[in-house]
């Protein structure tokens, strides 16, 4: 089966023969073949590292693996989703490799991790890596396996050190991280020697060329796509969202030089394409884009795009997509009440909703997906009512457009004006609370699980201390319950699941990710909080 599977792919590269001394190195997705293959960022790192003859890279999924080398001297794991640790310390353990770094000797593979959830976050997954990448990968990636060929035959402890020196490149066991008693929040984290560097700051990648698939495959999850990045990051600054605030500054892939070069090569193998990007129709030449694609010889393709603003659903773009094969669009509006959009920044009217789903219909959609969310500080019963009465509102004015209504919990995060908030404890009732409103209706209402918004608030806010968390839940299954069930065991070492999920921290309080530098300084961070607070009481 893993050859057949390995023998689908048409690979949009050409990769490079390693040379005899080429650095044997395993790169891992930690999850099914099919999951990982659809990641763009695993593509680009994969081919990255294919494309270097001083490095023979092979493919490591959960489910298949290309031929892996005896003695692996590094092992690499690209992180798009915080549950999927548990594939990464089962695949450690199919490698015959400690879990923990500090139990890896020299005759052991420096392991590595990338990719949003790292980025944002690392340190609940800490103990497990010896090397984390901050950041984009275009340029870091090239410089961690210069430095790495420079001190190879050195000693582990001197190859980290040396490591250590490359920006963006951080080392988890260089840094002492002191508590106030085991269950209080953080005194310090200090560097362990003079010659590392007391900050890590993740690296951005400045250029106008962004991604394109390498590879095209019929077993990936969306079966033959090939995806192109038409932006990176988001302009709009919604005040809870680490999609826009962690990858700043928003930039736009060039037309000429990007996006129409990879758009050509990809057709050539699949009529399925792909935009990506948190806020593709905010591309200054999205309508130059799509006029491009609408070419009679593209009349063929399937057109598929990610969410997109929502006073840019006009009846062209709903209408290129309803003729590409596209029966629906998602857009993200996360309230219906205007004081809740202006508490988060979100710059749209209710009436610019509405719009959206006229334009959507008249453009000959069938559907409109909007997602939302619960327990956004500030929120009150009058907000949810808003929503309500939005969405019966938009019904009415697009009569025969499908709505549908994903709505999750708000959930703090590293790097984000609302990283000091805790969850709202009224979130789950407040789910069911639209469940019974938006049903009779005819909405198709989809709320997230509120129990892995718990979990997923507790791995956004963690420390290192979750790591022992996280080795015994994943003897007990990924349920809220299981989590509750690790947190008794260990009472008194570790503070409790109130404190990482619903406390309101202090600004003053010294967070997990202190020596890890964002895009943005705090003190930014606090002026869109206090901005925030101006619009209503946040509880805070």
């Amino acid at each position: 089966m893993t050859s057949s599977v390995f023998a689908a792919e048409r690979i949009l590269f050409t990769p490079t023969t390693p040379e005899p001394d080429a650095i044997p190195l395993i790169f891992a997705f930690p999850n099914e073949y099919s999951v990982g293959i659809t990641s763009l960022g695993y593509q680009i790192v994969w081919a990255t590292f294919a494309l270097r003859d001083d490095v023979q890279v092979s493919r490591l999924f959960t489910d298949i693996h290309e031929q892996l080398p005896r003695h692996p001297e590094i092992v690499g794991f690209s992180v798009s989703w915080e549950l999927d640790y548990v594939n990464i310390l089962n695949l450690l353990e199919f490698l015959n490799i400690p879990l923990r770094s500090q139990e890896r000797s020299q005759h052991h593979p420096i392991i590595f991790g990338g990719g949003p959830v790292l980025t944002a976050n690392p340190e609940p997954f800490a103990d497990f890596f010896d090397v984390i990448l901050l950041g984009d990968g275009e340029n870091l990636l090239s410089e961690f396996i210069t430095r790495f060929q420079e001190v190879r035959g050195a000693e582990r402890q001197t190859k980290l050190q040396a490591l250590a020196q490359v920006p963006g490149i951080y080392i988890p066991s260089l840094y002492a991280v002191e508590y106030h008693g085991t269950d209080g929040a953080i005194k310090s984290i200090e560097p362990i020697a003079s010659q590392i560097p007391p900050v890590i700051q993740k690296q951005t990648y400045r250029g106008n060329v962004l991604s394109a698939s390498t590879v095209v495959t019929e077993n990936a999850a969306w079966e033959n796509i090939f995806m192109v990045e038409v932006v990176r990051s988001c302009p709009e600054m919604c005040r809870f969202c680490l999609a826009s605030y962690l990858t700043l500054p928003f930039r736009t892939a060039s037309i000429s030089d990007s996006l129409i070069p990879a758009i050509e090569q990809g057709l050539q193998v699949t009529n399925r394409l792909g935009l990506l990007g948190a806020s593709v129709t905010q591309h200054p030449e999205f309508s130059d884009l799509l006029d491009y694609i609408n070419q009679p010889k593209y009349d063929d393709v399937r057109l598929s795009i990610a969410s997109v603003r929502t006073n840019t659903v006009t009846e062209k773009l709903a209408s290129t997509l309803a003729q590409r094969d596209t029966k629906s669009l998602t857009i993200a509006v996360e309230s219906g009440s205007e004081k809740i959009r202006k508490i988060i920044n979100k710059k749209l009217d209710t009436q610019e909703i509405i719009q959206a789903g006229i334009n959507a219909k008249s453009g000959g959609l069938s559907g409109l997906k909007l997602y939302g969310m619960v327990g956004i500080p500030g929120e009150e019963m009058e907000d949810l009512e808003a929503t309500v009465a939005m969405l019966r509102n938009m019904k009415k004015a697009a009569p025969g457009l499908r709505l549908t209504f994903g709505c999750s919990t708000f959930v703090p995060k590293s790097h984000t004006p609302f990283q000091w908030l805790g969850v709202n404890k009224q979130a789950e009732k407040r789910l069911q609370f639209l469940q019974k409103q938006l049903k009779p209706q005819g909405i198709d209402y989809r709320p997230e699980s509120y129990n892995w918004s718990i979990i997923q608030a507790l791995i956004s806010r963690g420390d290192r201390r979750l790591s022992q968390l996280l080795e015994i839940t994943r003897n007990y299954g990924d349920s809220l319950g299981s989590y509750k069930r690790a947190f008794k065991e260990l009472k008194g070492k570790i503070p409790d699941l109130d404190f990482y999920v619903f406390s309101n921290w202090s600004t003053e309080q010294i967070l997990p990710w202190h020596h890890l530098h964002g895009p943005l300084p705090q003190s930014t961070l606090l002026k869109h909080l206090a901005e925030a607070q101006s619009h209503g009481d946040l509880g805070f």
